[in-house]
């Protein structure tokens, strides 16, 4: 259980599913020191009296999820557990949308927008990114499929404030599901250009977004794009001047995976417009993950 409420929070009372994941736990410390009084979950997401049971018990006045099926090590993992993929991540979501709809309480859900890529209205390096409103045209990967899906169904639920996360980024450099952990341990890379989702400053947002009850879908990253070089860049120039990396084709790289892995660009204007602060992808890498860290 979080921290007493304080005057500003006082109405605020948060249930959020996803205890060990790595969103889950930043929400629980960001309601702590906000000092709004939050829970998490206990019930599986595809157990509807189990979750009736969270909601009746907890009393909450929003619900978060950041509970879901990625895979372990990486989403390669969803193609051989398809039966388990659609379990949590199309069932269990739409149950836990649904029993909160029937007690009128908003659904702060992180998505994925690793369900487009870059196509002939929106090419590489254009700056025409994909909207909310845009059809998912990326099927290369079963965990993608299954998150179009979902999404779909999901706006039906007038309820429901879906975020759209791309290759999230934190200041916790040790984590091994952070993206620049990931590229950095690589043996090789691609070098494209993606919208992506620095964590340190849009999961604060995301508690803005459930304090005002927006609902709908939203592209949850950072304005603009940033290439997996140009990351390695700063990464090179503000934490180990002697790293070195070296790149490869997307031919080159699908064979070494099983799913093909998406690339896009976002157009996150609507989210600008909503919280006119929000920083650039270059802007927020260096001030919420690179000089954090700065090696002296």
């Amino acid at each position: 259980m979080g921290a007493e409420a304080n005057g500003s929070s006082a109405s605020l009372n948060f249930l959020i599913y996803g205890r060990t994941g790595w969103i889950g736990g930043i929400l629980g410390k960001l309601c702590e020191s906000q000092r709004i009084p939050y829970t998490y979950g206990s019930g599986r997401l595809e157990d509807r009296r189990s979750l009736i049971f969270d909601l009746d018990s907890v009393k909450p006045s929003h619900v978060f999820n950041a509970a879901g099926v990625t895979g372990r090590p990486n989403v390669d993992w969803c193609e051989s557990h398809k039966v388990e993929t659609i379990r949590t991540n199309v069932v269990g979501t739409l149950t836990l949308a649904d029993v909160c709809r029937e007690r009128g309480l908003v659904l702060i859900n992180y998505a994925t927008g690793c369900i487009f890529e870059y196509d002939s209205d929106h090419p590489l390096g254009s700056g025409l990114g994909f909207k909310e409103e845009d059809t998912p045209n990326f099927t290369g990967s079963y965990y993608s499929k299954t998150k179009a899906m979902v999404e779909e169904l999901l706006k039906n639920y007038e309820n429901v404030c879906t975020l759209r996360v791309r290759m999230p980024i934190s200041s916790d450099l040790s984590n091994p599901r952070n993206f620049i952990t990931k590229i950095a341990r690589y043996e090789k890379v691609v070098d494209i250009p993606n919208s992506m989702t620095i964590l340190d400053e849009l999961l604060p947002i995301s508690i803005e977004m459930a304090k005002r009850n927006l609902t709908g879908i939203w592209n949850f990253t950072n304005p603009g794009v940033v290439s997996h070089n140009e990351v390695l860049a700063l990464y090179r120039e503000f934490i180990d001047p002697s790293f070195t990396w070296k790149n490869f084709t997307l031919e080159e790289q699908a064979k070494v995976i099983v799913a093909a892995r998406s690339n896009n660009e976002l157009d996150a204007t609507k989210l600008k417009t909503e919280f006119p602060e929000l920083l650039s992808i270059k802007e927020s890498l260096v001030k919420f993950v690179f000089e954090p860290n700065k090696k002296a």
